[in-house]
């Protein structure tokens, strides 16, 4: 299995429409193969506090502990050289495997629901980049290494444009 380049998202909602604008892009995108959803959370509060929570993934259980072990090797090399990679792996692939589902236990969603005001949502996303598959190994063929990387957006560029301004 090849993987493109991750990338989490947390989304949050003051007014939420619910309107299925959100999932319906994200269908549409990964329906196109520019993305496969990995995992997604939606979360909303209601005005009394009751909360709501849904659960997504594209992939299958398979793909679900592939993707767990690869994870796991990952953040187990980092913290531990090769034989922390093959316990991460170990540790990935078999809480994939448990957790299929995505699931997290009430006190996961209630501290994420804490954070939600009455009336709000918030939305996490982990997504795989499959279009950047294809310019990832091209650059990788040719002794690249990406350097940085971030998206920019209005909201950053105004806060940028804030911070040099501070500093004027």
């Amino acid at each position: 299995m090849e993987f493109g380049p991750l990338q989490l998202f947390v989304i949050g909602f003051t007014d939420p429409q619910l309107d299925g604008r959100v999932l319906a892009a994200l269908g549409d995108a990964s329906n196109a193969g520019l993305i496969r959803v990995v995992d997604v959370l939606g979360v909303y509060k209601d005005e009394e506090g009751n909360v709501l929570a849904a659960e997504g993934t594209d992939l299958t259980e398979d793909e679900a502990i592939t993707y767990g072990a690869w994870v796991g090797a990952l953040i187990g090399l980092g913290s531990g050289g090769e034989a922390g990679a093959e316990m991460g792996a170990i540790v990935g692939g078999i809480s994939a495997a448990e957790e299929y589902e995505y699931g997290l236990d009430e006190e996961a969603l209630a501290t994420i629901a804490d954070d939600i005001p009455p009336g709000g949502a918030g939305l996490m996303l982990v997504i795989e980049h499959r279009w950047m598959i294809p310019l990832r190994d091209a650059v990788r063929s040719q002794g690249g290494i990406v350097i940085a990387q971030d998206f920019l957006n209005p909201e950053s560029l105004i806060a940028f444009g804030a911070d040099v301004a501070l500093e004027d």
